[in-house]
């Protein structure tokens, strides 16, 4: 736990905490935000430093990660679950509307985690409750995939919507190519490069190493 903390510490520190609050906080408003209602409970699962579940407006929000440390980034709004997030044994049935993750999928063991994983969140979303996956996509990342000492199985959007599928999913929207690869770079960042950047899908096709995928509840 505590090389955990160490490795997100530095990752984090080197790619500037407060610029990945101002990116996320963009990305909630002008993307992410649409998938989710107010009325919503979301889980975000691997919260990280709580850059996704601190700007996206919901009725409830929950956040798990193994990372003690995520505590301390989290709204007061947010209830964290400091836990393995392949374990949502304290979350309820069906008391979910939106699951989250972003870049955690690469992080696990083997295959198994994911389809483990997947059965947990779709034990926990309400009938038609949605996932919504960003991850790096090895189809357009394998240069840069393995330079992350913590990435262990090489993913693209059509394995994961596979493994989606096995697991009782409907895919409602699969973008292979979204979002750059890293935010670690000097990458221009406000608010008005991302809402263009967001509002001009063609240049995904060249800087999109990330896949976006939305999978619902089947019943």
């Amino acid at each position: 736990m505590n090389d955990l903390a160490n490795i997100y510490k530095k990752r984090f520190t080197n790619s500037g905490i407060e610029r990945r609050q101002n990116v996320w906080r963009a990305l909630c408003q002008h993307f992410f935000s649409r998938f989710v209602c107010p009325t919503d409970t979301v889980l975000d699962i691997a919260c990280g430093y709580g850059e996704f579940i601190n700007n996206i407006p919901a009725a409830k929000k929950i956040a798990i990660d193994l990372n003690p440390d995520s505590a301390a980034r989290l709204d007061s709004a947010v209830h964290f679950v400091n836990s393995a997030a392949t374990d949502l044994s304290q979350i309820a049935d069906t008391s979910v509307n939106i699951a989250f993750t972003s870049n955690f999928l690469e992080h696990l063991k083997d295959k198994a985690d994911i389809l483990a994983l997947f059965k947990e969140v779709r034990r926990v979303l309400v009938p038609g409750g949605k996932i919504l996956l960003l991850g790096p996509n090895i189809k357009y990342a394998y240069r840069e995939y393995w330079d992350f000492f913590d990435h262990y199985l090489p993913l693209s959007d059509t394995s994961v919507g596979e493994a989606l599928v096995l697991s009782g999913f409907q895919l409602k929207e699969v973008l292979p190519r979204f979002l750059p690869f890293t935010m670690n770079n000097n990458a221009p960042s406000s608010d008005f490069v991302i809402f263009t950047y967001l509002r001009l899908p063609f240049v995904w096709r060249w800087f999109g190493k990330q896949f976006f995928i939305v999978a619902q509840k089947a019943s």
